[in-house]
């Protein structure tokens, strides 16, 4: 069954509730755990790093995830599947800060296997989330309906963390256990009732093949998928640039801290105005998404417009260590940060705008090997980003022009990351959809 005109506003809220949902589990993991590692349990700061990298790097698996729902013809199941496994996994890596306390050895054991759990509900539920959402949603819509589920993913971020810090003090094992258990089963719940009957009514499938049709198997529909030129060229362009931008997230607070004087406070500021930077991105493609007529690929254009005004802001960095006083540093952070949200959000509405584009039946695994490129990136960004600092500071002895390496680097990579993008091209919109390889242009 579908329903005429795409999902409404409404629907893509209950989607953006999802999103959120897994934000907030995310944060927990990644944040509250981060520091309770550090501070309560004063291990090395290495510790909570490997185990963030770890999560990312299992999300090498979401080909196959998204290859699951292709041949399953459904993804609201592994969206909520990956959601029961993201919480398991946010709980357990909770009991393993406790265990910690008393067998460091048995607590990290548990929380590799808790973050390897936390990687693949991750891994699953996102790239059927994106494939789900990019099937039921109107063309037109797409990049509002890109901003609105990233803008509740951060409103997840934000929440989660406000609530569970007022809950938290004062400070047991205990009680962060029991926090991030409750967080885990609302989100699950909610998740739950925000799926309820979206596919059904909004996105179509295949009939099950028939009997004597041979199932092909994962390995041969990656390679079909990799054999696309649009896959291979985005995967690159998505890889790179989310290098570039992950990279910057260890590094900038730093660089206003060391170069630039600020105070501890200022530079926690600064990071603010970056994240508000962000925010107005993302809104500027939310409004830009509505003009995208026949062939006039608004999308793309905005994407590489991001990607050159991030690079831009980032050589204006370099060169704001070498002028310090005087120099409007937050204006800078903010326009940066600007440029980021016009290009993340717009790559993600042009990944839905894809995803459909090529052999049939493979939208999960062609969103799943994207969804890949960019956790791999997320997963090398910090540690990239943060040993070319220490390396350039020790080759030239001068933490300036290991600052300026850093961001010049990150400039050429957005510069790359244009390009790629430039080489792209996208259907008409008028072009029908394609929901597990069948017309959803009415859905």
């Amino acid at each position: 069954m579908t329903t005429a005109g795409g999902l409404g506003w409404a629907g893509i809220v209950r989607l953006g509730v999802v999103q959120a949902s897994l934000g907030a589990i995310v944060v927990l993991t990644t944040s509250t755990l981060n520091r309770v590692m550090v501070v309560e349990l004063a291990l090395p700061a290495m510790l909570p790093g490997a185990l963030v990298a770890l999560h990312y790097f299992v999300q090498i698996s979401r080909p196959r995830f998204g290859y699951g729902s292709d041949t399953g013809r459904a993804r609201t199941p592994w969206i909520i599947g990956g959601m029961a496994v993201l919480g398991a996994g946010g709980t357990l890596a909770s009991c393993a800060a406790m265990l910690m306390a008393y067998e460091p050895i048995a607590g990290i054991a548990l929380a590799t296997f808790a973050f390897l759990l936390i990687g693949a509900g991750v891994g699953a539920s996102g790239t059927c989330l994106l494939v789900l959402l990019a099937a039921t949603v109107n063309e037109r819509r797409r990049a509002a309906a890109a901003s609105i589920t990233w803008i509740m993913m951060i409103a997840g971020f934000a929440i989660t963390a406000g609530t569970v810090g007022a809950f938290l003090d004062p400070f047991s094992f205990e009680r962060l256990v029991a926090i991030t258990a409750i967080v885990a089963a609302i989100a699950l719940v909610a998740t739950v009732l925000a799926l309820r009957n979206i596919e059904r009514n909004y996105a179509t499938s295949l009939p099950a093949p028939a009997a004597d049709e041979p199932q092909t198997s994962f390995a041969d529909a990656l390679k079909q998928v990799l054999a696309e030129p649009a896959t291979r060229r985005f995967a690159a362009f998505v890889f790179i640039s989310m290098l570039a931008y992950s990279a910057q997230d260890l590094v900038l607070e730093p660089f206003a801290g060391a170069v630039m004087g600020l105070t501890p406070g200022e530079s926690t500021q600064l990071g603010g105005t970056q994240h508000g930077g962000v925010l107005v991105g993302m809104l500027v493609v939310a409004f830009l998404g509505r003009f995208e007529g026949a062939r006039s690929n608004v999308l793309r254009n905005v994407m590489i417009t991001g990607c050159l005004g991030s690079a831009l802001m980032l050589l204006t960095l370099a060169a704001a260590g070498f002028a310090r006083d005087g120099w409007p540093l937050a204006a800078t952070v903010f326009a940066l940060g600007l440029s980021n949200g016009v290009f993340a959000v717009a790559a993600i509405g042009c990944m839905m705008g894809l995803v459909s584009e090529g052999r049939r039946q493979r939208d999960g695994t062609r969103m799943g090997i994207w969804g890949a490129a960019q956790a791999i990136a997320f997963g090398l960004g910090g540690i990239v980003g943060t040993a070319v600092v220490d390396i350039t500071r020790y080759v030239f002895g001068s933490v300036l022009y290991a600052y300026s390496i850093v961001f010049i680097s990150q400039a050429v990579m957005f510069a790359i990351a244009a390009w790629l993008a430039a080489r792209l091209t996208q259907k008409p919109i008028n072009k029908p959809a394609h929901a597990f390889g069948v017309d959803a242009g009415t859905a």
